[in-house]
C-alpha cells in the first residue's frame, strides 16, 4: 500500500510540474496602449489607442509564453481631433492602408513566477522589427468579480519610429524615439 501511495504521489507531482499552459484573453477595459514623444524637445506629447484585442498563453512552470496584441491605428486618440486625423494620415500611421498594428512576443523572461520581460516583433505600416517590453509590474490574482484568474502588468519600451517609416517631423526636430507604455490585464479562459 505504501508503494502504491508513493507512486500516486509521484504521479501527481509530475503532473503538477508539467502543468499545461493557460490561455488568457486580453481585457480591453483594463488594457491601455499609450505613446509618448518629445515635441521640439520641450514637452511630451501623449496619446493612446482606444481599440485593442489579443491573447496571452502563459506557462509559469515552464517559464514560457506567447502574447499577441493588435491595436486599431484608426483609434488613435491624442485628445485633439485635428491631431488624431493627422496621426491617421500617411504622415504617421496611414490607417487607411494599415488599419492595425500588432505585437507578437514569444520570448518571456521570468524572475520566479513574475514575468520581467517579453521580447517579440512589432508589425506596423507593413514593417516588422524586434521589440522588447520590460515589465515594471506583473502579477496574477483571483478576481473576486470575475471568479477567474487574471494576470497582467505594466510594460514599457522605447522604439525608433523611423524603423517603421514614420519619419514625419524629424527634420523639424520631432523625436525619433517613441516611449510606449502598455498596461494590460488578461482573463484566464
Amino acid at each position: 500500500m505504501k508503494t502504491f501511495l508513493t507512486a500516486v504521489a509521484l504521479t501527481t507531482l509530475a503532473a503538477v510540474a508539467q502543468a499545461e499552459p493557460a490561455t488568457y484573453a486580453i481585457d480591453p477595459t483594463h488594457t491601455t496602449v499609450v505613446y509618448e514623444i518629445m515635441h521640439f524637445n520641450t514637452s511630451t506629447n501623449r496619446g493612446r489607442f482606444d481599440k485593442k484585442e489579443g491573447s496571452v498563453t502563459l506557462d509559469r512552470a515552464a517559464k514560457t509564453g506567447k502574447v499577441e496584441v493588435t491595436f486599431d491605428t484608426g483609434s488613435v486618440n491624442s485628445g485633439v481631433p485635428a491631431l488624431n486625423k493627422h496621426l491617421m494620415s500617411k504622415d504617421f500611421f496611414d490607417s487607411e492602408t494599415y488599419p492595425t498594428a500588432k505585437f507578437v512576443g514569444d520570448k518571456f523572461t521570468f524572475d520566479g513566477d513574475k514575468v520581467t520581460e517579453v521580447a517579440g516583433q512589432l508589425t506596423m505600416r507593413g514593417k516588422t522589427n524586434p521589440v522588447t517590453l520590460k515589465a515594471v509590474h506583473f502579477n496574477c490574482y483571483q478576481s473576486p468579480m470575475l471568479k477567474r484568474e487574471v494576470c497582467g502588468g505594466d510594460f514599457e519600451t522605447t522604439i525608433t519610429r523611423s524603423q517603421w517609416d514614420v519619419s514625419y517631423g524629424l527634420n523639424y526636430g520631432f523625436s525619433d524615439q517613441i516611449h510606449l507604455l502598455i498596461q494590460v490585464e488578461a482573463v484566464k479562459q
